[in-house]
């Protein structure tokens, strides 16, 4: 589960990390008073307005903008507002952007050499070791992606113990690692070793500061070290022990279909191909999406229906896959462990037979491939060839290969 980044703000700051002072809004006609309100006191006002939406690419695409007064404010709500936004992270038509944060704009101190006091910082969990573990660049304010490709050596790894949790030492030792000293270091380490406690506490897989910076000095006085923008990512299995976290959901944010899926305890995600893929198991729904790569197709979704690959599972999930038009045929690949074959093949059958198509009409369409191995797999496989005068597209194959190859075929 993913928030948004006004809400990760307020986040951080009930856990006493500095953030600038900010307001959501949710229409052009407040966008000037959250602008007077956030730069009270300022001798010369400057905000920044950012589009709310679960995407990243907002700057280049337009979607934030610093303003100086209100009416500035408010023209950059109504572009926001009334344009659907479009970067590499989102689909091709773009997202609708309903929410914006006006924030309290910030004075960065320039770095040594050129550039601004701009850091990278998160919290997440390397699997390789699997243990939670630190990350901190001085390349902040940009795709940590990039950075870890072009430049590895910029990027500051930190293990976390699993019961101590992150020591200060080894706050000051990364502080120190990003060229901080003083008492902006000292800050910087109290920020990490909070946004470390965070992570544990709401059962995140993903607590990140991009940019972590360092305010110009200003009235005699150091800058200090503030968190700009906040990005979190939560684990949806522990969501219900944390309801302040689960409040802050906000559905439209989510593809339709996979919305569907989760009310009928299925995993799905889209892609860009056209062949469906309807499996029962993660690792072998991914095998199933190698091997249809390997015959020269394109898997147009991971759909995982679980263990029991129940009739009403079956049909809901091809309701979900078929809900895609690029879709030009599906290939089912069911192991029958705990199920048996021959049930699930029936299941199947009905779902096939029975399947309403968007224009009313019943039955089956596109090229289906059914591939089952395990428990009474023989019984199954005379079924789905029984079968073949009620769903005429239908066809059952000897193996995942064979399954590939035939499906490939069909939408060749």
């Amino acid at each position: 589960m993913k928030i948004h980044e006004f809400q990760g703000r307020e986040l951080l700051a009930s856990f006493g990390i500095p953030v600038p002072m900010g307001r959501m809004i949710e229409s052009i006609e407040v966008a000037a008073a959250a602008f007077k309100e956030v730069t009270a006191g300022q001798t010369s006002p400057l905000a920044v307005v950012k589009a709310q939406v679960h995407a990243g690419g907002r700057g280049k695409a337009g979607f934030v903008k610093l303003v100086k007064t209100p009416a500035d404010a408010e023209a950059a709500a109504r572009f926001m507002l009334s344009n659907r936004m479009k970067s590499p992270q989102t689909p091709p038509e773009g997202l609708e952007v309903k929410r914006l944060l006006v924030a309290q704009a910030v004075d960065i101190a320039d770095r040594a050499g050129g550039g601004k006091e701009e850091f990278y910082l998160a919290v997440t969990t390397d699997r390789k070791t699997r243990r939670n573990i630190l990350i901190a660049s001085r390349e902040g304010g940009v795709e940590i992606e990039q950075v870890a490709h072009d430049r590895p050596e910029a990027i500051l790894k930190t293990p976390i113990h699993p019961l101590m949790g992150l020591q200060p030492h080894q706050a000051r030792e990364a502080a120190f690692g990003l060229g901080l000293t003083g008492k902006q270091a000292s800050q910087a380490a109290d920020i990490m070793l909070r946004l470390a406690r965070l992570f544990v506490e709401k059962d995140c897989t993903l607590a990140e500061i991009n940019p972590l910076v360092v305010t110009a000095p200003a009235g005699g006085k150091d800058g200090s070290v503030m968190a700009i923008d906040a990005k979190f990512s939560f684990d949806d299995n522990a969501t219900f022990r944390h309801k302040d976290i689960l409040a802050m959901h906000d559905p439209s944010e989510e593809d339709p279909a996979e919305r569907r899926a989760q009310k009928f305890g299925l995993s799905y995600v889209a892609l860009d191909g056209n062949i469906g893929c309807l499996v029962n198991g993660a690792g072998l729904a991914m095998a199933t999406m190698d091997i249809i790569k390997l015959h020269g197709g394109e898997p147009a979704n991971f759909l995982d229906v679980g263990g029991g690959a129940t009739e009403e599972a079956v049909t809901e999930a091809l309701g979900i896959i078929l809900g895609d038009d690029a879709v030009k045929g599906v290939l089912v690949n069911i192991f029958g462990g705990i199920m048996r074959c021959d049930v699930i093949a029936q299941g199947i059958i009905n779902a096939a037979t029975n399947f309403k198509n968007k224009d009313g009409s019943t039955g089956f369409k596109v090229p289906l491939v059914v591939r089952l191995e395990g428990t009474n797999v023989d019984a199954g496989r005379k079924l789905l060839e029984a079968a073949r005068a009620k769903v005429p597209t239908m066809r059952a194959a000897t193996d995942l290969a064979d399954a590939a190859k035939q499906v490939c075929a069909a939408v060749a």
